[in-house]
């Protein structure tokens, strides 16, 4: 063998074996096919779709065992949707009309609100709901209730005689709270109901009081203090905030959103119950 036929063997060998493979050389995209179905291809992007709305236990699993999960299901979706063909049902059609419908307007809900929650429209919001809040009283209160109004006195001359308060109410209280002593810990105005209230305004602190009717029963009272109610530090109701700024931004968007389009109803004939025939899917 020459050397120029020795160097052709090489280069030709290198051609063959020695140049990196396109994948190897490409980056990945969202187009980059992960599998193939009868021909119809998975792709990456597919997959990464896919992942974005798991459950939160199944995102915390590893990638190198996630991935190939989610490919392997992508499979078997992709296998049984082909049984169908082309022929989809009324039924099929509209279903998926409806998720396409129900992911884009909230993806423009995402783009539309991004920046409606920020700081400043917290604070802003936390300050129109408490900065002027004038203070109120809220009582520790705890109860016994029973279902009649002897049994509420014969308590009361027992509490009266020395039987505390949270012993009795665990003997003998039907209400929920009789395991803890009969303890509703603090209550503000319009927490309870009226007459209840009432009875919890009135009561002395650190006295046994009733009995007093309600709808659910005879209630003995012990108002253990009472406390001006200030407004919360903004650390405390944040996530409330930030769920109210949130709604109030989604509502003003869809609102103005709505108002800009031409939207008629004609309902006017169609009984309310066709709205659960399933059958007129099958016509």
């Amino acid at each position: 063998m020459t050397k120029l036929s020795g160097l052709c063997a090489a280069l030709a060998l290198w051609a063959a074996f020695g140049q990196p493979s396109l994948a190897q050389t490409t980056p990945p995209t969202a187009d980059t096919v992960v599998a193939t179905v009868n021909g119809a291809t998975i792709t990456l992007g597919d997959v990464i779709v896919t992942r974005l709305v798991l459950p939160a236990q199944y995102q915390t699993l590893p990638d190198e065992e996630l991935f190939p999960g989610i490919v392997d299901q992508l499979v078997q979706q992709e296998a049984l949707r082909q049984t169908l063909g082309d022929k989809l049902s009324k039924k099929s059609m509209l279903a998926i009309t409806g998720l396409a419908r129900s992911y884009l307007s909230n993806e423009v809900l995402l783009a539309g609100t991004k920046d409606a929650v920020s700081d400043a429209e917290i604070q802003k919001a936390y300050d129109a709901k408490y900065k002027d809040m004038a203070p109120s009283l809220e009582y520790n209160v705890a109860h016994i209730l029973v279902d009649s109004e002897d049994k509420a006195k014969a308590l009361l001359a027992e509490i009266e005689a020395g039987l505390p308060f949270a012993d009795a109410a665990k003997a003998n209280s039907i209400d929920g709270n009789a395991a803890n002593g009969g303890d509703l810990g603090w209550i503000g105005l319009g927490a309870t109901v009226k007459p209840f209230e009432d009875a919890v305004v009135a009561a002395p602190v650190g006295k046994a009081t009733g009995p007093i009717k309600t709808d659910f029963g005879w209630h003995l009272i012990l108002v253990a203090e009472s406390r001006n109610k200030a407004a919360p530090p903004l650390a405390d109701v944040q996530e409330q905030i930030t769920a109210e700024v949130r709604k109030a931004a989604i509502d003003a968007y869809i609102t103005a959103i709505t108002d800009k389009a031409t939207i008629t109803r004609t309902l006017e004939g169609i009984d309310p119950a066709l709205s659960k025939d399933v059958t007129l899917l099958e016509k």
